[in-house]
């Protein structure tokens, strides 16, 4: 027996970086990966100096953010940024700011047809726009020397695409214009490959990857299988080329496409609130999950449905317990706490 192996109970990051290499714990961690699906709300980010949306273009304002948001919910990670808009606007695309209660918007996509897109000086991209600042961000969190992980959160190639191209037309080229597609996602999948890496060289201890529009509601299984998987497995597998672990999250009803997630190389999936991740841990055998507590029902619902909810997600053997997808700004602390609470009070034998 190795008796180096650490002990429960673990610090937050020890616990996640064991689920994610698929080791025993004492409990599930509980999370919320950032980009997409950040909890900075309106009652937390409302009552922090660090308040939106200043804080998206400053680094010590977001890192600030970031420790409050953590000691506030109880999430167990540091996340940012606080929008998935940091790669559109590195890519020259206009972005409205937002408020206090809405994040950061693309004002419109630039281009109608994919083969519009110019060849950008994509080796340039991750120096440009706020990719800086969230870097600047990274470092500082990792210096305050804290237990938590630090979760870095990308929007994915597909989504990228989408930002760029107007998306009823991009989807459509998908099928007609397929050299075209593959030539510009491989583009932005190398950018977005690069940003991963300066993210982990700044001290992000996960990467995770957000391709809402990656969804197979939209592309389908034959699409999802030559569009989303091969370009999201390039920023995996950047990410692992700097020794940082990885989760995927696509949005809507990945079942149909399910037999994929394995082909893109992360080290734990995130589904929306639809799928059962007890069947898909079935179906998949050892595949880590993350997920999926209703963002719904954590904006409407009560605490005690959301604790409820919470146990039964645990019981199902969910290893990260983590929002469904993008939390509303509206979202009660109090109903969050629910959920983390919840677990945070849970031990099982490691």
């Amino acid at each position: 027996m190795n008796t180096d192996t650490p002990k429960p109970p673990f610090t937050p990051k020890e616990r996640l970086l064991r689920v994610l290499r698929r080791e025993t714990t004492d409990r599930p961690p509980v999370a919320c990966m950032g980009g997409m699906m950040n909890a900075a709300i309106v009652e937390i980010a409302g009552n922090c100096p660090a308040t939106l949306p200043n804080a998206h273009f400053d680094p010590g304002l977001m890192a600030e953010l970031a420790l409050t948001v953590a000691g506030k919910t109880g999430f167990e990670n540091l996340a940012v940024p606080f929008c998935m808009t940091v790669e559109a606007e590195a890519l020259g695309i206009a972005v409205d700011p937002g408020s206090l209660a809405c994040e950061p918007k693309i004002v419109s996509e630039p281009y109608q047809s994919i083969p519009e897109v110019p060849d950008l000086d994509w080796e340039s991209l991750p120096d440009a726009g706020r990719i800086p600042v969230v870097l600047k961000a990274v470092e500082r969190l990792a210096a305050a020397g804290t237990d938590l992980p630090i979760i870095v959160s990308l929007t994915g190639p597909v989504s990228t695409a989408a930002s760029l191209v107007n998306p009823p037309a991009f989807f459509k080229e998908l099928r007609k214009k397929k050299e075209d597609a593959h030539r510009l996602l491989s583009r932005i999948s190398r950018f977005l490959g690069e940003y991963a890496r300066r993210a982990v060289r700044a001290g992000a201890d996960v990467i995770a990857v957000g391709d809402p529009s990656a969804t197979g509601d939209i592309l389908g299984p034959a699409l999802f299988e030559e569009f989303a998987v091969p370009y999201v497995r390039d920023v995996v597998r950047a990410a692992h080329e700097e020794g940082a672990p990885t989760i995927v999250h696509i949005c809507g009803d990945t079942d149909r496409c399910r037999a994929f997630w394995p082909l893109m190389e992360s080290e734990a999936v995130s589904v929306d609130a639809m799928i059962n991740l007890a069947k898909l841990k079935r179906f998949l055998p050892g595949i880590v999950t993350m997920g999926n507590l209703s963002t719904y029902m954590l904006e409407f619902g009560t605490a005690a449905k959301v604790a409820r909810r919470t146990e039964t997600l645990i019981r199902d053997g969910v290893d990260i317990i983590a929002p469904a997808c993008g939390l509303s700004t509206g979202t009660k602390l109090p109903v969050i706490r629910a959920m983390t609470d919840t677990v945070r009070s849970r031990r099982r034998e490691a």
